[in-house]
């Protein structure tokens, strides 16, 4: 008799449930963004980072803070997202639940190489080591910079290493 209740029960489970958001998507059915919107998206982001760079001091942390939790602004009117990505309709998704925000952890775990680029403005204002520290960090940011672009345009669903990072993937809205 158990065995009866529990055969009704997976019958029950399994039967077809109307299809939402949560059940239509997942990581095998999200269309990657265009590469060239998400450079054009990145670019105005560092533009916006630059700006912000320049201040004293501050500018540099100011900026990496930016480029590091970018895809989970806490600004309504962006959507949660960065400028470039608003601007250009672009959203990270996680790949494991697309329909669950994007946290200041995953989008540290995903920005972290281009928050050290905004770094080196802090070390332009300290004289021959900070030059120093910027020339290596600025070798190290365009090798990463040239990876990112390079898996940008060759993985299949357009995910470069830190959204592999982070299991999460741009895709337009």
């Amino acid at each position: 008799m158990n065995e009866e209740k529990t055969e009704e029960k997976t019958a029950k489970e399994t039967e077809e449930k109307p299809e939402t958001f949560e059940t239509k998507t997942n990581a095998d059915t999200l269309t990657k963004a265009d590469p060239v919107k998400r450079i054009i998206a990145f670019i105005i982001d560092a533009v916006a980072c630059m700006i912000v760079g320049f201040i004293p001091f501050i500018g540099g942390i100011i900026g990496a803070l930016y480029m590091l939790l970018r895809d989970a602004m806490p600004i309504e009117a962006l959507e949660y997202q960065s400028i470039g990505k608003k601007l250009l309709k672009l959203s990270v998704v996680n790949t494991e639940d697309p329909a669950a925000k994007v946290d200041y952890a995953i989008s540290a775990k995903r920005n972290w190489m281009f928050a050290l680029g905004p770094i080196m403005l802090f070390f332009l204002f300290i004289p021959i080591i900070g030059w120093i520290i910027d020339i290596l960090l600025g070798i190290a940011v365009l090798i990463i910079v040239i990876i990112e672009i390079v898996k940008l345009f060759t993985n299949e669903k357009g995910l470069r290493w830190g959204d592999k990072m982070a299991g999460t993937m741009v895709i337009e809205k």
